[in-house]
């Protein structure tokens, strides 16, 4: 299992990677300020570190009870992936709605839009990152 430390920086890099990506996209396509959807873009990176922390130790809890491993194949990761965006879909929503001053449905809209691109985003940095920084004890293909 991955460290504490190494958890941390995972999840600071996976969102200011993320951040640097969004932004940009999500104020073009939403036709949006720029500053309005870094903020917002803020607020969700800020929700979401927090939630891939837990999300991420408990997956791994479970995954070790499960199967003795953490290794995550192409099926886990994207169980993995579509269990993490769906629990923040329902948080984030209400919150969007509110700070950019939609409907609901626009909300889900935009979070829908914004989870279709962190669950792709999601398997391939969860992927890269650990061909770069593997585990102790284990290569980094496995």
């Amino acid at each position: 299992m991955r460290t504490t430390s190494d958890q941390i920086r995972h999840a600071i890099c996976f969102e200011l990677i993320g951040l640097l990506i969004v932004t940009p996209i999500g104020a073009w396509a939403l036709d949006k300020p720029f500053a309005d959807i870094g903020i917002i873009g803020i607020i969700c990176a800020t929700v979401a570190t927090g939630w891939t922390y837990f999300y991420n130790r408990l997956f791994d809890r479970v995954l070790m009870k499960w199967s003795g491993k953490t290794n995550k194949g192409l099926l886990t990761r994207v169980v993995h992936a579509v269990c993490f965006e769906a629990g923040l879909l329902v948080v984030l929503m209400p919150i969007i709605a509110v700070y950019l001053e939609i409907t609901l449905l626009e909300a889900l809209m935009v979070d829908l839009s914004f989870t279709l691109f962190y669950m792709v985003y999601a398997f391939v940095f969860n992927w890269a990152y650990d061909q770069m920084v593997p585990v102790e004890g284990r290569s980094p293909s496995g």
